[in-house]
C-alpha cells in the first residue's frame, strides 16, 4: 500500500512539474528587473518551505515520541528530517546561483543566509548523530531534543526575511503581506511548482519510513543473535 501511495504522489508530482516547468520557460515572461535568472525563484522558495514544514512535522514526531516512547515516531521523524535537509540543501545552493548573477558573489554573511547554513548544520549534525549512537533508547532521545532545538534556528530563518533588512528581496508572496509585489500569474506558477515539491518530498519520506522500518527490524535481529 504504501508503495502504491508513494507511486501515486510521484506521478502527480511529475505532471505538476511538466505543466510548471512548461509554464515557466514557454509562457512567463522574464522579471523586469532581473531577466531570466528570477526563474530560480520558483525552486528556491519553495524548497525552503518543503524543508521548513518537515523540520516541523519532524518536531511534532519528536515530541510523540518523547511522550509515548513509540520508536515508529523516532523512524518517521529521522525520514522527514533527511528529505528535508536535502530541500534545505537545494535552498541554498540556488540561493548561491541566484546571488552570483545579482550579486556578484556567491555568498555573504548576513543573518538570513547564515541562520539558513546553521540550519543545515544542526540538521546535518541529527543525522550523523544517529550514525554515531547505537543503543536506540539513547539514539531516540538525544535525536528528539536536538530536532526541538533545530526548530528554534528553523523559526528564525521564517521570520529572517522580516527581522532582517538587507540587500535579500523582502517578502513578495501574497500569502505572507497582504498584497504580494509578485505579478499574479507568476505566484500561480509558484504555489503550484510548491505543491509539486511538496508532493516529491512526501513520497521520499515513504520511501525513507520503509527503509528506516527495514534497518530497524535488522538492528533487532543482529542485538538479538548477540545476546544468544
Amino acid at each position: 500500500m504504501r508503495e502504491k501511495v508513494a507511486i501515486g504522489l510521484s506521478i502527480a508530482a511529475g505532471l505538476l512539474l511538466t505543466y510548471t516547468l512548461y509554464s515557466m520557460f514557454l509562457v512567463l515572461p522574464d522579471e523586469a528587473m532581473q531577466g531570466a535568472i528570477y526563474r530560480i525563484l520558483f525552486f528556491h522558495a519553495p524548497a525552503a518551505i518543503v524543508g521548513m514544514i518537515g523540520y516541523f512535522v519532524a518536531l511534532t514526531l519528536s515530541v510523540l515520541y518523547l511522550s509515548s516512547g513509540n520508536f515508529k515516531y523516532d523512524s518517521l521523524a529521522a525520514s522527514v528530517i533527511e528529505v528535508s535537509l536535502v530541500f534545505s540543501v537545494v535552498n541554498i545552493v540556488t540561493g548561491s546561483i541566484w546571488a552570483r548573477i545579482i550579486w556578484g558573489i556567491w555568498w555573504t554573511w548576513d543573518y538570513r543566509l547564515t541562520s539558513a547554513l546553521v540550519c543545515v548544520l544542526i540538521f546535518a549534525g541529527y543525522l550523523m548523530m544517529r550514525k554515531a549512537i547505537e543503543e536506540p533508547t539513547q539514539r531516540a532521545r538525544l535525536s528528539s531534543a536536538l530536532c526541538i532545538f533545530g526548530c528554534v534556528d528553523v523559526v528564525i530563518v521564517w521570520k529572517s526575511i522580516e527581522w532582517f533588512r538587507n540587500n535579500h528581496p523582502g517578502p513578495v508572496l501574497s500569502i505572507r503581506t497582504g498584497g504580494g509585489t509578485m505579478d499574479p500569474a507568476m505566484e500561480h506558477i509558484f504555489y503550484w511548482n510548491f505543491l509539486a515539491l511538496l508532493l516529491i518530498a512526501a513520497a521520499l519520506v515513504l520511501v525513507r519510513t520503509r527503509q528506516e522500518a527495514t534497518a530497524r527490524e535488522i538492528d533487532s535481529l543482529r542485538r538479538l543473535a548477540n545476546a544468544i
